[in-house]
């Protein structure tokens, strides 16, 4: 996956850091994307990661885009990823951050520039490449803890299993994560595997959730030749914010009570289905392809 480039961001005449109001996608630089491979213990290749999902023709039936959140969604990462966050931090900058941000539902974009600015760092293009890759290095070098401390959770791989075998459907990711981080997280519970990380949007193609779901729509409709019509693309997420990207981005909201969030908050948001849990295989697959 590519850097984290949001454009030149100027300084505001108090001295912080001004953020930019647009994001455009960015090109995946030719190697980047193996380049934990040997942390995993695998390669994308060996995995089937990029395989996933296109194994099967899907134009002879309704395709579907099934998009899934990843931290709270999939997995619980024991919070390691925000550890890996406040040493890429330390590494880029030099110091910690003056202030903690919220986590939750957002773009690793998005948290980065709100670290930098509110400690006052101007989040300029080459400091944001830097940034990403000790973002990425940390993460990979905390995957021992994360088998140990961490889990998928209950239910994930059954459902992840059953709706790989179901004609016409693609399973991707939609998460605030950079897509090798989304990489090693789900590769040390052994759930890449089910999953089309090509046709997937992440944390480091836009700074706003909502726009990551036009972005892999699009990128399933290219790798499958096929075409997502509306109601054809599902959202699994465990946040409002998961709930309001689906909304923003034309697709179906379902919202799984496993993260910090209940029931009576997600459909508040505006949720299309609720769910307690991933544990109900029949349960689940019933609601994400309503």
């Amino acid at each position: 996956m590519g850097p984290l480039v949001p454009g030149r961001v100027a300084r505001s005449r108090g001295g912080t850091a001004r953020r930019p109001a647009q994001r455009t996608t960015r090109r995946r630089p030719a190697g980047a994307e193996d380049r934990h491979a040997a942390a995993l213990g695998r390669s994308r290749r060996a995995d089937g990661v990029h395989d996933a999902g296109s194994r099967r023709g899907v134009s002879a039936v309704r395709p579907r885009l099934v998009l899934w959140d990843v931290d709270g969604t999939l997995v619980d990462s024991a919070r390691l990823g925000r550890d890996a966050f406040h040493e890429a931090f330390e590494r880029v900058t030099g110091g910690p951050p003056r202030e903690d941000v919220p986590f939750a539902g957002r773009t690793d974009l998005e948290i980065a520039l709100d670290m930098l600015e509110q400690s006052g760092v101007e989040s300029g293009e080459e400091l944001l490449d830097r940034f990403e890759e000790a973002l990425v290095d940390a993460m990979a070098a905390r995957v021992d803890d994360l088998r140990a401390l961490g889990q998928a959770l209950p239910g994930v791989e059954a459902v992840l299993q059953r709706l790989q075998n179901e004609p016409g459907v693609v399973q991707s990711l939609l998460t605030g994560n950079v897509e090798r981080n989304a990489l090693i997280k789900l590769s040390a519970f052994g759930l890449a595997r089910y999953l089309d990380f090509a046709a997937g949007g992440y944390g480091s193609d836009h700074r706003r959730r909502g726009e990551l779901v036009q972005i892999a729509r699009r990128r399933a409709e290219e790798r499958h030749g096929i075409r997502l019509e509306s109601g054809d693309v599902v959202l699994v997420g465990d946040t409002p914010l998961d709930v309001a990207a689906a909304l923003e981005g034309g697709a179906r909201a379902v919202g799984v009570a496993t993260g910090p969030y209940d029931e009576h908050a997600l459909a508040a948001a505006g949720a299309h289905g609720v769910l307690t849990d991933l544990s109900n295989a029949d349960a689940v697959i019933r609601e994400v392809l309503a």
